[in-house]
């Protein structure tokens, strides 16, 4: 074997990654989302290495700054909505199978408010990290909506932008403490109401026969 000077440099740098390696990724970004869930973009590194069980050398070796954490955060959010909504699918009820996902979307709503302070600038209209997270979701959204609407079940003149943005908007709206439980009760409502309703058959309507004259006494 000819030996190319670099030759092992180079094979370090396109080696996968090790088992373990993926593993401690895979923990820090759990452990992240929780923390920021919880704490708000306040959150410090160390708080989400402790959770994480790694040190902290072990976390800016994947992510040498908060906002690489961050972004690595909302974009693993978003592809596992991404999934979710593939599974759901071939679910049974298409308005149950959308109003599950929609409902799922408010866990991922509150982990980035407490990003949103590090991802205002990487979020911004334009950016690609927007058209990323824009395209996955409004798709997930339609993959949906289409099912419910093809089963006559859900109205037909609402598209996925829509959807998503009244969803944000529910989300949005309130910033106290249990708004989560206010925006899942909004979802519940928005998404009956989009209902298609069955209309309902009118009465038939009965003509009672007019009793015959009583005949004249003789």
């Amino acid at each position: 074997m000819i030996y190319i000077a670099g030759m092992d440099d180079h094979t370090d740098r396109t080696r996968k990654p090790r088992a373990d390696a993926v593993r401690n990724r895979e923990l820090v970004l759990e452990a992240a989302k929780v923390v920021f869930n919880a704490g708000g973009p306040e959150a410090s590194l160390e708080a989400v290495a402790k959770r994480a069980g790694v040190g902290i050398g072990t976390l800016y070796r994947h992510f040498p700054t908060r906002e690489d954490l961050f972004e690595a955060v909302y974009r693993r959010e978003v592809e596992q909505l991404s999934e979710f909504a593939e599974q759901l699918k071939n679910a049974k009820d298409p308005v149950d199978a959308l109003r599950r996902w929609l409902r799922s979307g408010v866990e991922f709503v509150a982990t980035k408010k407490g990003m949103v302070a590090a991802l205002a600038l990487a979020v911004q209209s334009g950016s690609e990290l927007h058209a990323f997270s824009f395209d996955r979701l409004t798709k997930a959204t339609g993959s949906l909506l289409d099912r419910a609407v093809a089963a006559g079940e859900m109205r037909a003149d609402i598209s996925p932008e829509d959807l998503l943005r009244a969803f944000f908007g529910m989300c949005y709206i309130h910033d106290q403490p249990g708004w989560q439980s206010t925006a899942l009760r909004l979802l519940d409502v928005f998404v009956d109401g989009l209902r298609v309703q069955p209309v309902a058959k009118p009465k038939a309507h009965t003509t009672k026969r007019a009793k015959p004259a009583a005949k004249p006494k003789r």
